[in-house]
């Protein structure tokens, strides 16, 4: 396989996966603002910080308010990570790989996309928000069902699941890092309404159920974080993440530092106190990990897609 294709494969999965998860936050965000007292909310700006475009939004806008948030992340064009604009990359990166691709799956895709551009700018208000963000939820799990029922277990798909689960293991960091922060540092007349605002990290991550079934305790901070980074089971915990990277890495070639630096951060992983966390140094660990995620990419870059080689095993 040209490294050229891999990489393409790599981050096809990612901006898929970018559009899928910024759906979920979204209205997550808007149903937990329905159960908060009048005036009293997150703030849209968490958002922004959460996908990381802080400068791009500044620029563009003067105000950060529900409107405006939610038209950037959905279907500004200007911003590279909105929806509309991760299906469109997400699009033109399968049209240069039909010949490794289901038809199905460019079909279900260019629907995805053409539903988006088309809908997205008229879907901003709540009303028709939520039916909206749950569309492309579907259409991106329609999409990964079609690969993971067609595709055959070569490299491509290979390159495929390492990018949906970096992707996936960033955006819980991100998650957990912004939204924790402004839960331990509180004050002290939002305190009563804190069980409500783990309970929308969790949603935020399709977590809720999951955790009520397996940790069987009231939603608490530390047994949350311990749950979205550590838990092995739940797949969009960090460390599900990872372990699935780990699968990916380990049937290519040259695959040493890659899984060295993944091993390096799991064990950071596994000598965490979740309990101490809750208390101090949370945004330290989480950057920690997102450097981690960094110096993976990085690996994963240098190893296989900075020349137009050929990768087998």
């Amino acid at each position: 396989m040209l490294s050229r294709v891999a990489e393409n494969l790599y981050w096809m999965a990612r901006y898929l996966e970018r559009s899928e998860n910024t759906a979920r936050l979204i209205n997550a965000h808007t149903n937990a603002l329905l159960d908060l007292p009048r005036g009293m909310e997150f703030g849209w700006n968490a958002l922004i910080d959460i996908m990381g475009c802080r400068e791009e939004f500044d620029s563009i806008f003067s105000v950060s308010d529900e409107r405006n948030v939610v038209k950037f992340l959905i279907a500004d064009e200007r911003n590279p990570s909105s929806i509309v604009s991760s299906l469109s990359s997400a699009r033109a990166i399968a049209r240069t790989l039909r010949e490794v691709l289901q038809r199905e799956l460019w079909e279900e895709l260019n629907a995805l996309y053409l539903y988006a551009k088309q809908e997205m700018p008229n879907s901003l208000g709540r009303r028709k928000r939520f039916e909206a963000m749950r569309q492309v939820i579907r259409g991106r799990q329609t999409v990964l069902g079609i690969t993971d029922g067609t595709m055959s277990r070569d490299e491509g798909f290979q390159f495929f699941r390492l990018g949906r689960y970096s992707e996936r293991s960033d955006m819980t960091s991100r998650i957990v890092d912004t939204h924790s922060a402004q839960l331990l540092g509180a004050q002290s007349d939002e305190l009563p309404f804190e069980n409500i605002r783990w309970i929308n990290i969790l949603r935020s991550l399709s977590a809720y159920q999951m955790y009520r079934q397996h940790v069987h305790v009231r939603v608490r901070g530390p047994e949350v974080l311990r749950f979205l980074i550590q838990d092995w089971q739940f797949p969009r915990s960090f460390t599900f993440g990872l372990h699935r990277c780990s699968e990916c890495l380990a049937v290519l070639p040259s695959h040493d530092m890659a899984l060295r630096v993944l091993g390096r951060l799991q064990r950071r992983i596994d000598e965490a106190d979740m309990y101490e966390l809750a208390s101090e140094g949370l945004h330290e660990f989480v950057d920690e990990l997102q450097l981690g995620l960094g110096e993976l990419h990085a690996a994963v870059s240098t190893t296989y897609f900075r020349q137009d080689k050929a990768i087998s095993a």
